[in-house]
């Protein structure tokens, strides 16, 4: 049983899902001003599984995710400003302006890549579980993938090699009820992901994936097991994105502004920013200077970004290949 983490825990876990938060919503703006080219999948509404996860995660730990990985970069340590410069193809960019919103690259801090093909994350996270076993290390791997991913070979393939060779690993499930626009529970014979657990033989856990607190008590188990050597488990987080799938695209012909409009009443900040001060944790002017500290970090980022230098053009083909 884990304790109680909002007495702990809160405060950090408020912070970095503020950063995500604002650093999206600077994301957004910035899309609509043409500023960002190519796409942009915001994180907006998840923000409680990114951070209650990576509560428990190390530098050395790795990380694998989506084409939705705003999120996870910040929580594992990219810094806003690399993050924002990415997405204007910057040469500050995490990935030197090479790899945009669905391609964040920052091996530094574990971030081992985000990626637009849904499914990769949960293969390579066991395959880097596996060096982990081989190293013994006490390292963890964890793999970042949606609702739309589990009805993927990769999903299978991925979650039976782990169970077989008790791989330090942790999966984590963001089902936000739609892949693009396609509902879960219509592409879904089995529409509880956790239950799928069991049939690999491993933990399956099922959580609101918009109260961090729960992430985090869940996440704490998993990652404990699987540095333990006990081996991997699934987590399912149901949460909800409030933005369109992707900036630009219509929101409103597979759901509705209703359904939209309820879920935000359940958005994780303001869930946990409510419980902050009905325990005592902190108050409205301390939870204030800490979403003031936030959004002055996602501007500024912007700034920086906005006077980044381009990448050189002669230096098109580095960064592509190792070198001896």
């Amino acid at each position: 049983m884990v304790a109680d983490p909002l007495p702990t825990e809160g405060l950090r876990l408020y912070r970095t899902m503020l950063r995500i938060r604002r650093c999206e919503e600077q994301l957004v703006q910035a899309y609509s001003e043409g500023l960002i080219h190519g796409a942009c999948h915001t994180y907006i509404g998840q923000e409680a599984v990114a951070a209650g996860v990576c509560a428990h995660l190390t530098r050395d730990d790795v990380v694998f995710s989506t084409h939705r990985g705003h999120g996870h970069a910040l929580a594992k340590g990219v810094s806003a400003r690399e993050l924002v410069a990415e997405l204007f193809g910057r040469v500050t960019g995490c990935s030197r302006g090479r790899g945009g919103s669905m391609h964040l690259f920052a091996p530094e801090v574990g971030l081992l890549g985000t990626s637009g093909i849904v499914g990769p994350s949960i293969l390579q996270a066991a395959g880097a579980g596996y060096s982990f076993k081989l190293l013994k290390n006490g390292r963890v791997a964890v793999a970042f993938f949606g609702d739309g991913a589990v009805n993927n070979g990769a999903f299978h393939e991925g979650l039976n090699m782990a169970a077989i060779w008790r791989l330090p690993v942790l999966f984590v499930c963001e089902n936000n009820q739609y892949a693009t626009e396609v509902p879960f529970s219509y592409a879904a014979g089995n529409a509880s992901v956790a239950a799928r657990g069991t049939a690999y033989g491993m933990p399956g856990v099922a959580v609101d994936g918009n109260d961090v607190l729960a992430v985090y008590a869940a996440a704490a188990q998993a990652v404990a097991r699987a540095r333990a050597g006990e081996g991997p488990a699934l987590l399912e987080c149901l949460t909800y994105r409030t933005r369109p799938h992707a900036e630009g695209m219509g929101d409103f012909t597979y759901r509705t502004r209703e359904e939209v409009e309820s879920w935000k009443a359940r958005d994780p900040l303001l869930l946990l920013r409510a419980r902050l001060i009905d325990g005592g944790v902190a108050t409205e002017a301390q939870l204030a200077q800490l979403e003031g500290e936030a959004a002055e970090e996602a501007a500024e980022a912007r700034r920086f970004a906005e006077n980044s230098p381009w990448p050189d053009p002669a230096s098109a083909t580095t960064h592509i290949y190792a070198t001896p």
